[in-house]
């Protein structure tokens, strides 16, 4: 079985868990995905998917070599190919999907966070800005560097405006509050990173504990 696969955000909204409290959520549509092969590293193996098909009109647009590699394989052509993580063998060939996660998994989710452009210091860092009274000519400026006649440059790391966002980011211990089967569907419980359609990698951390039975 798969540890982690790939989908696509959807969007938030709100369901009821199994207390009865109303929480956020966000959507991911998982499309199941073929298993291509499995590598084996000196530490650890790992198994090959794709997923995404692509479209018979857009064959044409696709390299020959990727082409090559699933006529190889005897297998549609895909436009993603990952390698995922796997807790046991799994056949080549095979499609998995939503069924690898159950309701009240633990999992972490790493996706690419919104683009923002060139920001200033107080966006992008959260800086607190210069006093904002009519005496001071400075609001919004980063002010001094730190550097003087030695070392004369700026120091590596030194936190200033630039490029906000467009990085990859990993949200922790997210748990899945419901799994709609028929849509494809997962339910995170709370906000995870990158814009509506953008690819997430979900990966499963820890397996939701069946409740005890009482002793009668």
């Amino acid at each position: 079985m798969l540890k982690e696969i790939f989908g696509r955000k959807i969007g938030m909204t709100q369901v009821f868990n199994s207390e009865g409290d109303l929480v956020g959520v966000t959507l991911v549509e998982i499309e199941p995905a073929c298993v291509l092969e499995t590598i084996d590293y000196p530490t650890k193996r790992k198994v090959k998917i794709a997923f995404s098909k692509i479209e018979e009109k857009k064959l044409n647009k696709t390299k020959k070599p990727i082409l090559g590699y699933f006529r190889k394989q005897s297998v549609s052509p895909y436009e993603y190919i990952r390698e995922v993580n796997a807790e046991q063998d799994i056949k080549t060939k095979a499609t998995v999907g939503v069924e690898i996660f159950s309701e009240g998994d633990i999992v972490d989710v790493r996706a690419k966070t919104k683009g923002k452009g060139f920001a200033g210091g107080m966006k992008r860092h959260g800086w607190h800005g210069q006093p904002s009274s009519h005496g001071s000519t400075t609001h919004r400026r980063i002010g001094s560097a730190g550097a003087s006649t030695y070392p004369a440059r700026i120091i590596k790391g030194l936190r200033m405006p630039g490029h906000m966002g467009n990085v990859y980011r990993t949200t922790k211990n997210l748990k899945i509050i419901k799994i709609i089967k028929g849509a494809n569907l997962v339910c995170i419980q709370g906000s995870i990173p990158g814009s509506r359609g953008s690819l997430v990698q979900i990966k499963r951390m820890k397996i939701a504990q069946a409740p005890k039975e009482e002793k009668k």
